[in-house]
């Protein structure tokens, strides 16, 4: 390198890897002259940091550079919505929903350089996080992580972990406890990161355990050309090891376009084996579709689909709109697991979904180890009625129906009354109208007419206001013609 710069190679991720500058070591890795790029230490500050130079790293290294916003370490760039940043770009290729911005720069967020953040996560506090401890840590319940790994060298997360599975098998380990791309470790240390002596970060379920399930190594194209990028088929084989390994809870931070017929099935397998899936609503900037269309898994109706709001807690124009939102979560300025480095802020400029799912997933297992006999979709029930919005018995295509309310979701009661989504369990009756029958129009006194009128009125109002208003017009308008018949008959 020159006295402003330092020889770097650059991946599609905009990670920037140290190369050392004698030329026969970056030939005997396999580098030709235009594989390195020479970036200015000015330049290097808005890259995040990249590990250890190694073959499989150096191989994704383009050599070239593009002065675009820095993506976040472990963030998804185009095509998954995860830590390297992925969306469905084609059939069946998923996106992560997480991308970083420069305000997390390589001081901040360095993998090689282990850092720990004194202050605790801001999303705690605004989540209620200590009241909501004192019903719930999440102890004894699992959540899988469907994700890149998760990097149990992280000391948050080294006590927090549990044999999952990689389905990669490639730079990884057969329980999912690598992640060479950071999305899943981050993921992993909001929903249940351990104390560490002089760090503020915990989990917002910081006793549960998470299982790693690692579908993908990289969102990189390169990486999506040889198979190891995300695909819905390998998410949806997954989400099925997840829920027959016993995870209550299934966090996928990851979205695509495509609806996936396999994908549908493994969200109903978890379901029905009493696991809930909560998923990434999508994210604008990690996909070649910005418009406000469905996202898969998050669009199933068993699904928690979670969009993501900013520090004022306002919905991002970045996050995906539409009916298949469900709640909504804090998604930037993220203290969470960095690599195998302690931790690091992450998210700073626009809220991710992937970050925003991860608490969402959290509060769900809180409710899990509360309520374990209720169903996943009673637990999806709770987080909906009880988060916070501007219009108790309304939803939106932005946030759902609202932002999460952790400790509201623990202390609900559901007695069918709380306006909002519909009880799985109270659910009003239906009243079929068969249509006009007979009629003898004789008229006589009838001797139990009171009796019946209140009989009635029970029944409306047992069957709803809607149905009550509806059958009473039809009762007064049958009653009025059935009058003017037995006048018209009382005057010949």
């Amino acid at each position: 390198g020159a006295a402003h710069g330092h020889l770097h190679l650059v991946d599609q991720t905009g990670t920037a890897f140290p190369v050392p500058a004698e030329g026969d070591e970056a030939a005997r890795l396999g580098f030709s002259p235009e594989d390195v790029a020479t970036v200015p230490w000015a330049w290097v500050g808005l890259f995040p940091a990249g590990p250890e130079l190694t073959v499989t790293a150096a191989a994704q290294a383009t050599g070239q550079w593009a002065p675009a916003p820095a993506p976040q370490p472990g963030e998804p760039q185009q095509g998954l919505q995860g830590l390297p940043g992925e969306e469905a770009a084609a059939d069946g290729q998923v996106t992560g929903g997480a991308r970083g911005s420069a305000d997390a720069t390589a001081e901040q967020c360095d993998s090689a350089v282990r850092r720990l953040v004194p202050d605790p996560p801001q999303a705690l506090e605004r989540l209620g996080a200590a009241r909501a401890w004192e019903l719930a840590t999440g102890a004894g319940v699992v959540v899988a992580v469907v994700d890149s790994g998760v990097e149990a060298r992280n000391e948050h997360l080294a006590d927090a972990l549990v044999p999952g599975l990689d389905l990669v098998e490639v730079e990884g380990h057969p329980d999912g406890w690598r992640d060479p791309a950071g999305h899943g470790t981050a993921v992993a240390g909001q929903i249940a990161s351990r104390h560490v002596e002089g760090s503020g970060l915990v989990g917002l379920a910081p006793d549960a355990v998470v299982m790693p399930v690692r579908v993908y190594l990289s969102s990189d194209p390169r990486a999506v050309e040889q198979g190891l990028g995300p695909h819905t088929a390998t998410i949806a084989q997954g989400i099925r090891a997840a829920a027959d390994r016993g995870a209550q809870v299934i966090n996928v931070s990851l979205s695509s376009t495509t609806d996936d017929p396999e994908l549908r099935r493994a969200v109903r397998h978890a379901t029905d084996r009493g696991s809930l899936v909560v998923a990434s609503a999508g994210n604008r900037r990690t996909t070649d579709v910005t418009t406000d269309s469905p996202r898969y898994p998050a669009a199933y109706p068993e699904v928690v689909a979670v969009s993501a709001v900013d520090r004022d807690d306002r919905v991002t124009s970045d996050s995906i709109h539409g009916p298949h939102v469900d709640v909504a979560a804090p998604g930037t300025d993220v203290l969470t697991a960095f690599h195998a480095a302690g931790n690091c802020v992450l998210a700073g400029g626009e809220a991710s979904t992937s970050f925003a799912t991860a608490y969402v997933s959290a509060a769900a297992a809180l409710l899990a180890e509360r309520f374990p006999h209720e169903s996943p979709a009673q637990w999806a029930h709770r987080l909906t009625a009880t988060a916070a919005r501007a219009q108790p018995d309304a939803r939106d295509d932005l946030a759902g129906w609202g932002v999460i309310r952790p400790y509201a979701a623990l202390a609900f009661v559901d007695d069918g009354t709380a306006p909002g989504p519909q009880s799985p369990v109270h659910v009003a009756p239906a009243v079929t109208w068969h249509g006009p029958q007979g009629v003898d129009l004789t008229v006589r006194e009838d001797a139990t007419a009171r009796v019946r009128a209140t009989t009635v009125w029970w029944v409306l109002a047992g069957a709803g206001a809607v149905t009550g208003a509806v059958l009473v017009g039809t009762l007064r308008a049958r009653g009025l013609r059935l009058r003017a018949r037995t006048r018209a008959a009382g005057g010949h």
